[in-house]
């Protein structure tokens, strides 16, 4: 088979395509003939040995794919060859074929493609993960997206809307902006050109914003902070920008607000009936119409370091996608 692999930590650039062995299922294991895979940011941080698991060199990148059931390990009866299925690992989706545990795979709705499958589980999982069981966002509440046209962000806002909050999106530029705006965002912000605090003033008219979810980090982070409602709760969900920001820990002290931490690679792992309940209702909302990943681009597995590039340079609006027969 033919797989992405890292062969040593750099910059996508230095990701090769080569003919690699197939790949067989261990006991409790299902192998995937893999369609298509999801590009995420972790992807550009784990080839470059700065994310917080190491694979042993050489490596596929890769966390989350569609595919179509190949093989069943034996004491595997929930699945079947030929069953159409998500799949989520945190290394290995950048190939032809992967083997995952059998409960880290979701069955596909038949209304669902595998480039929109593979574009699926990680970021709305992420985000449904943070708005409903760390946030428990309310109908009625405002929700601050920052990052708003990357991947979670455009889940945030999908899912806000659909969870009955009032979202405000904010990013980087008027095209990205125009998406957000597609994808259901009640307000806009653009933090390269408005003052952020003052514009969520004057949406929340001094109010300020009950969930921020911020995928981000940077300047904004402790800007978005001072911005809460009383009671609020600011999600951290990872750090795009590349800098960890310092928290003054007195402004939650004075809004009476939480600070609250989103793992849901971690969450799937303790936490896997809660996180297949969650699923199945994402994939619900997908039937009902209500959620629908928005697909920037796709790429064969020949250009993965372009696609990881285009993350990395921030030219990305909702997912990029590899697809094995592209």
């Amino acid at each position: 088979m033919r797989a992405v692999l890292c062969k040593e930590l750099g910059m996508p650039d230095s990701l090769v395509v080569e003919e690699v062995p197939g790949l067989v299922p261990s006991a409790g294991q299902v192998l995937i003939s893999v369609q298509a895979c999801g590009v995420n940011f972790p992807d550009t941080l784990i080839i470059q040995g700065k994310y917080q698991f190491k694979p042993e060199l050489p490596f596929s990148p890769g966390g989350e794919i569609s595919g179509v059931v190949k093989q069943v390990g034996t004491d595997v009866h929930s699945l079947k060859v030929g069953d159409r299925v998500i799949a989520f690992s945190t290394w290995g989706g950048f190939a032809e074929e992967l083997v995952v545990d059998h409960d880290r795979t979701v069955i596909v709705s038949d209304k669902m493609d595998y480039e929109k499958a593979s574009a699926f589980v990680l970021t709305y999982g992420t985000s449904y993960h943070a708005l409903k069981d760390r946030a428990q966002l309310r109908g009625g509440e405002t929700l601050l997206v920052l990052g708003a046209s990357g991947g979670v962000g455009i889940a945030a806002i999908q899912l806000g809307k659909a969870m009955g909050a009032t979202v405000i999106a904010a990013a980087s530029n008027a095209e990205k902006l125009s998406m957000c705006k597609e994808n259901g965002a009640d307000h806009l912000i653009n933090y390269a050109e408005d003052d952020l605090r003052q514009s969520v003033k004057e949406i929340t008219k001094g109010r300020g914003v009950d969930v921020v979810y911020d995928p981000v980090g940077g300047a904004f982070s402790e800007k978005s902070l001072r911005d809460m409602s009383w009671g609020g709760r600011f999600l951290v969900v990872g750090f795009a920008a590349g800098e960890i920001p310092k928290i003054p820990l007195n402004i939650p002290l004075l809004k009476g607000c939480s600070v609250v931490g989103v793992f849901w690679g971690e969450f799937t792992k303790r936490e896997p009936e809660l996180n297949k309940k969650n699923n199945q209702e994402l994939m619900d909302l997908f039937d009902q119409g209500k959620i629908s990943p928005h697909i920037h681009k796709v790429y064969p597995l020949e250009k993965a370091g372009e696609a990881l590039n285009e993350l990395l340079q921030k030219r990305v609006i909702g997912k990029v996608v590899l697809s094995t027969s592209a």
